[in-house]
């Protein structure tokens, strides 16, 4: 596991603030907000997200009956703070097997949902067709949100996106078929809010998902 930030939106490495230029850059995609390195998860590096975030930082919850919490990350520096935050959640597939859920909040522009999503970013726009019904809702902090299918992502995923609390709103599911669970209306608490909950979130074993470029 790497111990130094990386770019949210290819996983490449990423130069620090110097004397000529007060971002972080990217030879590829230029000026980004760094994605932090991934640490195990446990209640202890949630919290650190939820302290620094800009943005929300969404679960489940409750989680799905056999679910467990299998990482965070976040992107953004201690000047700017996080500007997005995915969170892994891993169980049973609602067709069988195991199935996991990515869910990405994050400001317009920083590419850390394309990332998971598979395409190329930075926003979902492009690959929504929003003239036609949403596909899937969730409750998202107290209010009914819509997703909509994400088009011309890889096969062996899907992947919903929207707006919540005026920011873009990610679910990336794997296995493609565990995207059922998009359609049961799951509840998504923004965790900046959920106190000393926290703590009883259940962990895993880290998602490897959330280590792909």
């Amino acid at each position: 596991m790497r111990g130094e930030p990386s770019c949210p939106k290819c996983g490449g490495r990423v130069r620090a603030p110097g004397l000529f230029s007060d971002a972080w850059q990217c030879d590829v995609h230029g000026t980004v907000h760094p994605l932090q390195p991934v640490i195990p998860p446990s209640v202890e590096a949630l919290e650190v997200v939820v302290h620094r975030t800009e943005v929300p930082v969404w679960m489940p919850w409750p989680l799905p009956v056999g679910w467990l919490f299998t990482g965070v990350a976040s992107a953004g520096d201690d000047r700017s703070g996080g500007r997005a935050t995915a969170v892994a959640c891993t169980g049973p597939g609602p067709l069988g097997g195991m199935g996991e859920l990515i869910l990405v909040a994050e400001e317009l522009g920083v590419g850390l949902g394309a990332r998971y999503a598979g395409i190329d970013g930075p926003d979902p726009g492009p690959y929504m067709d929003v003239g036609k019904p949403p596909q899937a809702k969730v409750l998202a902090a107290g209010r009914p949100t819509p997703l909509w299918h994400v088009a011309r992502t890889p096969d062996d995923r899907a992947v919903f996106a929207g707006e919540a609390l005026g920011l873009w709103l990610w679910a990336v599911v794997w296995p493609e078929q565990s995207g059922l669970l998009m359609y049961d209306e799951l509840v998504l608490a923004d965790l900046r809010d959920a106190g000393a909950e926290v703590e009883l979130v259940p962990c895993g074993a880290l998602s490897p998902r959330l280590l792909e470029k």
